[in-house]
């Protein structure tokens, strides 16, 4: 029974302890970015939902915003997709490129967008090497952590948010985009 009660209490710590003490909508961050403001975003290649290949050098010109999240289907993250495909209105109005990127496959990704109605495209890096150069990998899982980059039109990183926001990502990323002075188109 000792052994029973442990291995619960290890469970309820690792699954979410320390996600209820957050506010509203946002869930624990469990490291620090080693990406900081001003450094050059590391380029990515990534296969998207929409059925393209996005490139960040593709967008130099633009903002792009790369919400991490680290794995379809589940609650937090199916929150966070409904709540920024919900404020598409309002982010659409920025000169912005968007996406949401995760470690899954391009097969689940789709599968999840579609279920979800998305209206962006939602990235997958199943090799994990944009993960790894974000520095969003989150140990032992190897899923990314919910962390969110803001890339300015040079490419140089203008925000790194690493205070996972689910319910309330859609309003948060679009007053964060204000925040950072970004055009509206």
């Amino acid at each position: 029974m000792k052994n029973v009660l442990l291995v619960s209490a290890l469970c309820v710590t690792l699954a979410g302890g320390l996600a209820a003490q957050q506010p509203a909508g946002q869930t624990a961050a469990p490291a620090v970015s080693t990406l900081k403001v001003g450094d050059v975003a590391p380029d990515f290649s990534l296969p998207g939902t929409d059925g393209k290949t996005h490139k960040l050098s593709s967008y130099k010109g633009k903002t792009v915003v790369v919400a991490w999240y680290p794995a379809a289907f589940t609650g937090g993250c199916t929150a966070e997709c409904r709540s920024i495909r919900d404020a598409s209105d309002t982010i659409s109005k920025y000169d912005v490129a968007y996406f949401m990127a995760s470690v899954d496959t391009p097969e689940k990704n789709a599968d999840f967008a579609k279920q979800e109605q998305v209206n962006f495209p939602m990235l997958s890096d199943p090799g994990r090497t944009t993960a790894a150069a974000y520095g969003v990998l989150g140990s032992p899982t190897g899923v990314a952590r919910r962390w969110t980059f803001f890339i300015g039109p040079d490419g140089k990183i203008t925000h790194v948010e690493t205070v996972g926001h689910t319910t309330d990502a859609g309003p948060w990323l679009a007053t964060k985009l204000a925040e950072l002075n970004v055009k509206k188109k």
